[in-house]
């Protein structure tokens, strides 16, 4: 038997291959990584994410292994695995009599109570004459700019928390696009209203730069140990990253061929084109095969070396330095009771088609394809399509969470919970967002090529061939007067709405009734 005195837990999402627990090498350290049912069971997942990760998982190991660190793999089909966490941690924990359990601080609420729940045990136990005293402590997954709980310190006493004042801390705190004068450069903190063009076809998407993997043999196993998934899998022809080397590639070659266009598409959606400028790594980063200080620091020295505008990097590093970490934030601050916030108390079950893609709005038929096809979306696709969608037609907001989460690639809890919540379905009644993001057909239409060539008319509210999102649009805002109307950022709608035929109003909201009442035929 090895002696081993300590059990390091690597999670599936702790894919830090610079994590300092590898520095060293230790001959009693022994670092575990479990595939298990409990993690590909608690929501339905798409094929690709279940992939991605354990062939990630596999990958580590692999370089651990060679680096000479001990490593105790349980694959999902070793008859060994219990299939759950704590459970499988025990019996390791037997199996090699070691006194010590280490693990990196959890990102999602349910495993960080699982792991504190399992550590309090196992440090109440008593030891016995067979069986040593173990102690169990956590420690940092060194990933974060901010501590769980550093918004909300920042935020102490004031009445809103705000995402702007957040990320403008963040940029002067650790020194991001500010001149001698903690000044942002350029005189503007932000950049947004450059951001928001539609793509005309030119300039060109760039290539796909991402590496071809053949995951056909991991691909049964998993199907074989009776994983249920949904999504294309793609497993001959996989592009997803298997480490770090890999994502430092993708991210390099991002930031030549497709940041100096982010800025300015990064909000356009198109049927040619379901990448576009945008750069693919959040899954990298949020397995922490990278590590967000690198992924701005790059983007800031394009800059610098004028290799990209300021716009583009600005709006890039935004949602790393700015809208990653306050959403986390939230996230910490907010649960476990977030999961459960409805203030609109809608609760239609998702329609059909969110599994098969197969309706006649062709803006969704395009967004919910490609997130089968591809387990991704961008954040427009995400948030003012099928978001907008959901919320307009009262989709219940913890179902449409769970699919958000099993179907994208770089879905965890941390991140995905307040942006379906919070920011899509304004299910918190506007801890995270100021306002609810909806829009009629105009919006859509604006920013892509969606509306040309479908089924229904994006100008007409009424009939058959009208837009659904015209009429569930005003019909939104009428149902809910009371909660929405004072709302400062609601604008021009509400006006607008009691300056409408009383007739007209009925006849929107019987339109969109009838429309609620028929979901899987649209």
């Amino acid at each position: 038997m090895i002696a081993i005195k300590t059990l390091r837990l690597i999670l599936g999402d702790q894919l830090n291959s610079q994590h300092s627990w590898f520095a060293h090498q230790h001959d009693d350290v022994m670092y575990v990584l479990m595939e298990m049912r409990q993690e590909t069971d608690y929501v339905l997942h798409h094929a690709q994410k279940i992939i991605a990760i354990f062939a990630g998982m596999r990958d580590l190991a692999r370089q651990l292994t060679q680096a000479g660190h001990r490593v105790h793999y349980l694959a999902i089909d070793d008859p060994a695995n219990l299939q759950s966490l704590t459970a499988n941690l025990d019996f390791l924990l037997a199996q090699y009599q070691a006194s010590e359990c280490e693990y990196q601080a959890p990102d999602e609420w349910r495993l960080d109570q699982q792991m504190a729940d399992y550590c309090r045990h196992l440090n109440a136990e008593k030891s016995t004459t067979n069986t040593p005293k173990i102690t169990a402590r956590m420690v940092g997954s060194e990933h974060f700019y901010t501590r769980q709980d550093e918004a909300a310190e920042l935020f102490t006493g004031r009445k809103k928390w705000l995402m702007e004042y957040f990320y403008r801390h963040m940029r002067v705190q650790h020194q991001v696009l500010v001149d001698a004068s903690d000044k942002p450069v350029g005189g503007q903190w932000n950049y947004d209203h450059d951001n928001r063009k539609s793509w005309p076809g030119t300039p060109a998407e760039p290539a796909d730069f991402r590496p071809l993997h053949d995951h056909s043999a991991l691909w049964d196993t998993i199907t074989a140990a009776g994983v249920n998934s949904f999504g294309e899998a793609h497993a001959a022809q996989f592009r997803w990253p298997l480490n770090r080397a890999e994502a430092l590639l993708q991210l390099a070659a991002f930031i030549e061929h497709a940041l100096p266009h982010f800025g300015e598409f990064q909000d356009a959606m198109s049927t040619k084109s379901w990448r576009l400028f945008h750069s693919l790594i959040s899954f990298s980063l949020n397995t922490k095969m990278l590590n967000p200080r690198e992924v701005v620091a790059q983007v800031e020295a394009a800059w610098r070396a004028e290799r990209v505008p300021l716009a583009a990097a600005e709006g890039y590093i935004r949602q790393i330095l700015g809208w990653r970490e306050y959403i986390r934030g939230v996230y910490w601050q907010h649960m476990p009771e977030y999961a459960e916030h409805n203030v609109f108390a809608h609760d239609r079950a998702l329609p059909a088609w969110f599994w098969t893609g197969k309706t006649k709005m062709r803006c969704l038929s395009s967004a919910i394809g490609q997130s089968l096809e591809h387990a991704h979306a961008h954040h427009i696709h995400r948030l003012m399509v099928i978001g907008n969608f959901a919320l307009l037609a009262g989709l219940d907001p913890a179902e449409l969470h769970r699919w958000y989460l099993g179907v994208y690639i770089d879905a965890f809890e941390w991140v995905e919970l307040p942006n379906t919540i919070g920011m899509s379905q304004y299910a918190d009644g506007g801890l995270l967002a100021t306002k609810p993001y909806v829009s009629s057909a105009a919006y859509i239409d604006r920013m892509s090529d969606y509306c040309k060539g479908c089924h229904y008319d994006k100008k007409l509210r009424i009939g058959e061939k009208a837009c659904p999102f015209n009429s569930l649009y005003w019909d939104f805002f009428a149902r809910n007067e009371a909660t929405l109307a004072k709302n400062p950022r609601i604008g021009m709608v509400y006006p607008q709405l009691r300056k409408m035929d009383p007739v007209a109003v009925v006849a929107l909201q019987a339109q969109a009734t009838g429309l609620r009442d028929r979901l899987d035929q649209l």
